[in-house]
């Protein structure tokens, strides 16, 4: 979708936050997410509570973002099959990709596009290591042109407290490897806080090509007194 592309380059375009944390602020049930043996499923709940879903993103767009991010960050067959739902991963990430969307359309104002979930764009993220993540671009670009639709690819790696991704990579090795493959945007999230971020955003700053994102952890979580 152009329209994404465009504002990326107007603006800073700013996505919401984390989907664990704060999914456990409402201190769900087992029977949330339709029994203890589903509990943690957090994908699953746009079947058992897509209210809740929809309350997810409501409450990041009501304080302003651009951009929420479906429900899916595990809704792979591998993953869901720890719960024995690899055969629902299709209907998990369609409902969830709905519910952002109609969400999404609530909060568009003709003069402030919000975007996700209908999709307009496929994030590819936390990725440890550059096979998954070229498989995962491929995969991606396969089913554009399957479905005959093209949208935005962004692609964010994760860096260690090491300073490199987990099989030892360093930052300027992942944009090389990466650049020929023509993401449209690329960056980093999770695994650490903003400050250990600094020097991989400065070397993506001055030598990537295209837009650069950054959406950090707060830090690691930690629970106190009970919370998280």
């Amino acid at each position: 979708m152009a329209s994404f592309l465009d504002l990326v380059n107007e603006r800073v375009v700013v996505y919401d936050g984390a989907t664990g944390t704060f999914l456990q602020t409402l201190e769900l049930s087992a029977d949330d997410f339709g029994g203890a043996e589903l509990e943690g499923c957090n994908e699953y709940l746009a079947i058992t509570r897509p209210d809740v879903v929809a309350k997810f993103h409501e409450t990041y767009f009501d304080v302003g973002v651009d951009v929420v991010e479906t429900d899916t960050f595990g809704g792979l067959p591998v993953t869901l099959g720890e719960y024995g739902l690899a055969e629902r991963a299709h209907e998990i990430n369609v409902a969830a990709a709905r519910i952002a969307r109609e969400v999404a359309d609530g909060f568009s104002p003709p003069d402030r596009p919000r975007f996700e979930g209908g999709v307009d764009l496929f994030i590819i993220e936390t990725m440890f290591d550059l096979l998954s993540i070229k498989a995962a671009m491929n995969g991606a670009r396969r089913a554009m042109a399957a479905a005959g639709r093209e949208v935005p690819l962004q692609v964010q790696v994760t860096m260690e407290l090491t300073g490199r991704m987990l099989p030892g990579t360093e930052i300027g090795a992942a944009l090389a490897a990466l650049d020929p493959m023509h993401p449209d945007v690329i960056g980093l999230n999770c695994a650490t806080g903003p400050s250990e971020m600094g020097e991989h955003l400065r070397h993506l700053s001055q030598h990537a090509r295209m837009p650069i994102s950054c959406l950090p952890n707060a830090g690691l979580p930690s629970v106190v007194d009970g919370q998280m």
